[in-house]
């Protein structure tokens, strides 16, 4: 009897483990279906999309335009990192820098913004004594027949207020301005009785600057004050110094005649420097200098001086009372 040759299966053989039951081949594993024709093999199970699936598709799909907002976010988050809250400034910052600008340029004195105030508005006077006097420059025993005072311009045509005493018998009277310009004067007001004279200019300059008068009301002993004029024909010449009191009575070493009401004061006066203004530091002119206390014969300033209150002065011109 013949031996039959073997037959081998042509799909692999699967394990059987211990106290496992081999399962019986399909039809697909056998490689043959009914009829003798190989089966097709069947369809692999879908794979389920998930969420993080979905992402990755959008993604790519939109990688240029989320590389652009990833670009812009960042760049927000970097510049708020870089941008600091603004600093609050305190009063000690405030402090040192005007500390700092001080020290760079430091500010005028009251006394020299009072001066630069008052400063356009000053006049020398001089009274000439005889008619050959010209009042141009001469020698000085000419200059000492020459009565030397001070003005203040209170109108802006030409009109100066002064000492009676610095014009009194004068037989010509020039003035000098501010800017130079020189011009002869009249007296067209006097009131004795306070030594106060009026001017006018015959020729003013075109463009000149009235002072600022101010009333004497709240004027208090120790307010500082400057008396500027032309002592002894030098100037314009400024000193400083304070109210020492108020409604004083002088008397003229004459005897002639007696002043009241007047401001007492301590800035240096001194021969020339009558007729001219006593200012406060806002640069208000509060008096007109009229006089000063000499206890003896050199006629040189010993700490008292004295100034009829503007209200008088005003009066004298012709100006309405403040």
């Amino acid at each position: 009897m013949n031996a039959k040759a073997p037959l081998y299966s042509r799909s692999p053989r699967r394990q059987v483990g211990p106290g496992l039951v081999p399962l019986p081949k399909t039809a697909a594993e056998s490689g043959e279906a009914a009829g003798g024709v190989a089966a097709a093999p069947p369809a692999e199970p879908a794979t389920p999309v998930t969420r993080v699936a979905r992402l990755r598709a959008t993604s790519r799909r939109f990688q240029g335009p989320l590389w652009g907002l990833a670009g812009a976010a960042l760049a927000v988050v970097v510049s708020t990192a870089l941008v600091k809250a603004p600093r609050v400034i305190t009063q000690e910052d405030i402090d040192a820098a005007v500390r700092e600008s001080i020290e760079r340029e430091p500010l005028p004195s009251q006394a020299a913004r009072a001066y630069d105030a008052v400063a356009p508005s000053l006049v020398r006077v001089v009274g000439l004594m005889n008619d050959e006097d010209t009042g141009d420059s001469a020698p000085e025993k000419k200059a000492m027949d020459r009565s030397l005072g001070t003005g203040v311009v209170i109108v802006a045509n030409g009109t100066i207020l002064t000492n009676l005493h610095v014009v009194w018998g004068a037989k010509k009277i020039r003035v000098r301005f501010h800017n130079g310009e020189e011009s002869e004067a009249t007296m067209v007001g006097a009131m004795p009785e306070n030594d106060l004279a009026v001017l006018k200019a015959l020729t003013p300059p075109a463009e000149l600057e009235p002072a600022t008068m101010r009333s004497t009301g709240d004027l208090k002993p120790g307010d500082h004050v400057i008396a500027a004029g032309f002592p002894f024909g030098i100037g314009p010449s400024v000193s400083y110094g304070v109210v020492s009191g108020l409604k004083r009575e002088f008397r003229s070493p004459e005897g002639e005649k007696t002043l009241t009401n007047l401001i007492q004061f301590d800035a240096a006066a001194n021969p020339g420097n009558s007729g001219g203004p006593l200012v406060t530091m806002d640069g208000a002119v509060v008096g007109i200098v009229t006089a000063i206390l000499n206890p003896n014969e050199q006629r040189t300033f010993v700490g008292i001086g004295f100034a009829v209150p503007i209200e008088n002065a005003a009066a004298a011109a012709g100006l309405p009372p403040f």
